[in-house]
């Protein structure tokens, strides 16, 4: 598998990069290495400490209310544990295998999408659909592997522009050889239907192509579209 940093686009500490006490302990450690429960304990306590302060400048008595006594620290976990993971766990090591001859599209499509908008911190839902092309003497990965390359580009807050490009990257690093990878993003963004215009069902679609997806002799890109509309 490629090394850590050459799968991030993203500088340190930005929305959409890893956070900066993972950073440090790569720094220290190497790019594989992981923070511990207790470190993780401790910038869940460092977080919740401060949204306590967020809820108490918007005015609310969450200390006294049942419902909210322990909110900060909930928010806070959920950050670290699930809606930016991404930020906190590096991705496991990816094997490969021989593709044996195979030169035509290796094609996943509807691989489930929850993200976060960098903006405004509202959800982003929808599906992603990833294909790439070997080299005949090239590697392939194993097809539950895409799915954790979405996940790790999109448990983070971001924009889809950014999150396409992340995930077309880290395809394109770990599937080493390949002669072109395509990836498409459909996602709901609740930034639009619960604030600003708050219109719901509005949809975004991008997309990321290189090597031959881009040719123009070859067939790749329309069979691309052709999969991710069956």
């Amino acid at each position: 598998m490629k090394k850590q940093h050459s799968l991030e686009l993203a500088p340190v500490g930005y929305a959409n990069g890893i956070s900066t006490q993972l950073a440090a302990k790569q720094a220290q450690h190497g790019n594989q290495a992981r923070l511990t429960t207790a470190e993780k304990e401790a910038i869940i306590a460092e977080a919740a400490q401060h949204f306590g302060h967020f809820l108490n400048a918007l005015g609310c008595n969450w200390q006294q209310d049942p419902n909210s006594a322990d909110t900060p620290r909930r928010v806070a976990k959920a950050y670290v544990h699930d809606l930016w993971q991404g930020r906190y766990e590096p991705l496991n090591n990816i094997t490969s295998f021989p593709c044996d001859g195979y030169n035509g599209q290796v094609f996943e499509g509807n691989i489930p999408l929850t993200s976060m908008c960098s903006h405004h911190h509202q959800t982003i839902l929808g599906r992603v659909h990833i294909a790439y092309i070997p080299r005949q003497d090239g590697q392939v990965v194993g097809l539950s592997k895409l799915n954790r390359i979405v996940e790790q580009c999109s448990r983070r807050g971001t924009i889809q522009e950014q999150m396409t490009l992340a995930i077309h990257h880290m395809v394109d690093q770990i599937c080493t050889g390949n002669i072109g990878v395509a990836v498409m993003v459909a996602a709901e963004h609740h930034c639009v239907s619960c604030r600003g215009v708050k219109h719901a069902g509005a949809a975004m679609k991008t997309t990321q192509f290189s090597g031959d997806y881009l040719a123009q002799n070859t067939d790749y890109r329309s069979e691309f579209y052709e999969f991710c509309r069956s």
